[in-house]
């Protein structure tokens, strides 16, 4: 079985609700919990095809397919995204943590996942 798990913070400068927005933009209908600072959203493979359909739609499949492949930790991957893209409903990848903050994404499962 395939777990979801995204997480992404909330500055003060931010609206909560945007914020999950974003999260709602590439991953809809997750289960999202919001503390006073961060937001994260929990589910199954279920939850992936709109994320797919986006790396499709924008054809940067074999960029996602490397980023991926560089986050693989033992049966699970971690990358990051951008928050401000994700809004828009775009999929991009930063090279490293923004200012602002990524939405962290981790998915674990027993079966070959790439």
């Amino acid at each position: 079985m395939i777990e979801l798990s995204a997480s992404v913070s909330v500055r003060p400068t931010e609206s909560p609700e945007k914020v999950a927005g974003a999260l709602e933009m590439l991953f809809p209908g997750l289960e999202l919990a919001s503390s006073e600072n961060r937001i994260e959203g929990r589910g199954g493979a279920e939850f992936l095809s709109t994320f797919h359909r986006l790396l499709r739609e924008q054809r940067i499949l074999d960029t996602a397919r490397s980023v991926m492949l560089h986050g693989e930790v033992g049966d699970s991957i971690q990358f990051r995204l951008n928050k401000q893209a994700a809004t828009v409903g775009k999929v991009s990848f930063p090279p490293e943590e923004e200012p602002l903050g990524s939405i962290h994404v981790q998915i674990q499962g027993p079966e070959t996942l790439i």
